[in-house]
């Protein structure tokens, strides 16, 4: 079996947890945001839409979350491609790339940016919460 290589993937109930906790932090700052959780595949594993949030802003919360499959959020990748022009005029021209704050998981909606930032952080807590310890 040395061709078949073993995943790690999110639950359902770990995804539906980590939404969750993303409204409930955005209802705590006074914000209404869309959030989508991935699987390592891109696939959309859980979603959470909240009265209010604007309706662009679904699509946008489901493209930081593939942005975030890279490994690093959403900040942290801009912040990369900005000091290269090239990758500043070549990444938004690849489908459900997206490079502004807010994605670790996708988070939407909010009128800043940082309050997309914080109710993903609110979130990716969980993870960490659930990984299991390296001994």
């Amino acid at each position: 079996m040395a061709n078949v290589v073993k995943k790690r993937s999110i639950s359902y109930e770990l995804a539906q947890k980590m939404v969750d906790k993303a409204v409930a932090k955005a209802r705590e700052i006074g914000v209404s945001e869309n959030v989508a959780i991935l699987d390592d595949g891109g696939n959309l594993k859980a979603f959470g839409r909240m009265d209010e949030a604007p309706i662009p802003t679904i699509e946008m919360a489901q493209n930081k979350a593939f942005t975030a499959l890279l490994g690093v959020s959403t900040q942290e990748f801009f912040n990369f491609i900005q000091g290269d022009p090239s990758l500043l005029a070549g990444v938004p021209t690849l489908a459900r790339m997206a490079a502004w704050g807010g994605g670790a998981i996708g988070v939407s909606g909010a009128p800043a940016v940082q309050n997309d930032v914080d109710c993903a952080k609110a979130a990716l807590a969980l993870v960490s919460d659930a990984a299991p310890t390296q001994q």
